[in-house]
């Protein structure tokens, strides 16, 4: 996989850029390839692939046992096309040709569909003295610092161009990607000081701030470095507690190691509490609004909304209710009491006229017979 030909044939078979794949091996020649080799051993052991228990059929009872455990241990994270080997990550110059001096990241894990959107893997066979490892988290924070414009003529980290990940609250924290520290027992030193050694001489890397009264470390422009051995990441697997945040007083499974679950569980509890005032706040102003609401001056009941808003509708003389003081039903009641007044008032005129008319058509029958008397 990390030879000439096999970067060139995984790039055929992965539809990947070559440039994605990575590039040849550092020092191969020298020391036997085993550092490629490690390299390979380490993405394994995160993938664990799952073998086929029809293939151990008929062969002997540890070998089938073997396949059902590893059959039903926890899985892995991602599949090969999610790493990539040898990756230059440049502190000038470009991604195809980076500047002298920019770091090569052994393994470039992104597969946030597993939940590690993207870690960066580094790997020791207990051979390199440990201010070599921490000297290159230099170069790494000067990578995850370089600022560039993307195609959307935003300016973002220069790793924001390539990768994708959640983007969380800049002005509450600015975290760099993770990197892994992968020791394998080869060589003389010994894993365990070496993790202790990195870790102090990178404190000022990845050291967070503690705040107290909630409860969490804040991590703004810092590196998580989080330390496993090979062995340990073997036998355990990514969801087993093999890997050490440095930092922190015990091991975890990787995501929690890479993650900050403190603060989650403080923004959590933040989230809540904001949920929980805002649903008091619409409480106390929804009492408060029932509390203006009008209430019917002749059957006491309250106004429904849109009477109450049909009501406030003063400044529009047009739609203006014709009883304000009254609920929709009264006001259907008084507005047909008052056309059936008004009808009635009508009806009494009418009559009154009728009657008017009646008594002069009579006055002047009556005054047509006297005349009528005296000319005879």
């Amino acid at each position: 996989m990390l030879t000439k030909d096999g970067l060139a044939a995984a790039v055929v078979d992965l539809d990947r850029e070559p440039e994605e794949m990575g590039a040849m091996p550092r020092s191969g020649g020298r020391s036997g390839a085993s550092h490629a080799m490690t390299v390979n051993e380490t993405v394994i052991a995160l993938i664990r692939p799952k073998p086929d228990l029809g293939l151990v059929v008929g062969e002997s009872a540890e070998a089938v046992a073997a396949a059902r455990a590893a059959v039903d241990a926890p899985g892995g994270i991602g599949t090969l096309p999610a790493y990539a080997t040898e990756v230059a990550l440049p502190v000038k110059g470009t991604w195809k040709n980076p500047a002298i001096g920019s770091p090569r990241a052994d393994v470039v894990l992104s597969a946030p569909e597993a939940g590690v959107a993207l870690l960066f893997i580094e790997v020791d066979n207990c051979t390199e003295e440990a201010p070599l490892i921490a000297a290159k988290f230099d170069k790494y924070n000067r990578f995850f610092l370089r600022q560039e414009k993307d195609t959307d003529g935003i300016e973002k980290p220069l790793w924001r161009t390539r990768w994708t990940t959640p983007v969380h609250d800049a002005a509450f924290e600015r975290v760099h990607p993770p990197v892994l520290l992968v020791f394998d027992q080869i060589g003389k030193r010994s894993a365990k000081a070496q993790m202790a050694r990195v870790a102090d001489l990178t404190r000022h890397h990845w050291q967070g701030r503690w705040h107290a009264e909630d409860g969490y470390h804040s991590y703004d422009l810092c590196i998580p470095i989080v330390a496993t051995t090979l062995e340990s990441l073997r036998e355990h697997g990514p969801a087993g507690p093999a890997f050490w945040r440095f930092g922190r007083g015990h091991r975890q499974p990787l995501q929690d190691a890479i993650g900050n679950p403190r603060r989650d569980a403080y923004l959590a509890r933040s989230r809540q509490a904001a949920r929980e005032e805002q649903r008091r706040r619409e409480e106390r102003e929804a009492a408060e609004r029932e509390a203006r609401r009008p209430v019917c001056a002749d059957c006491g009941r309250k106004f429904t909304d849109d009477r109450w808003e049909a009501i406030g509708s003063i400044w529009d003389l047009s739609s203006r209710p014709s009883h304000p003081h009254l609920c929709e039903s009264c006001q259907d009641q008084a507005v047909a009491a008052q056309a059936q007044a008004e009808a009635d008032e009508r009806e009494c005129q009418e009559q009154e006229r009728l009657r008017q008319e009646e008594a002069e058509q009579a006055a002047a029958r009556k005054a047509g017979g006297w005349l009528s008397r005296f000319r005879t």
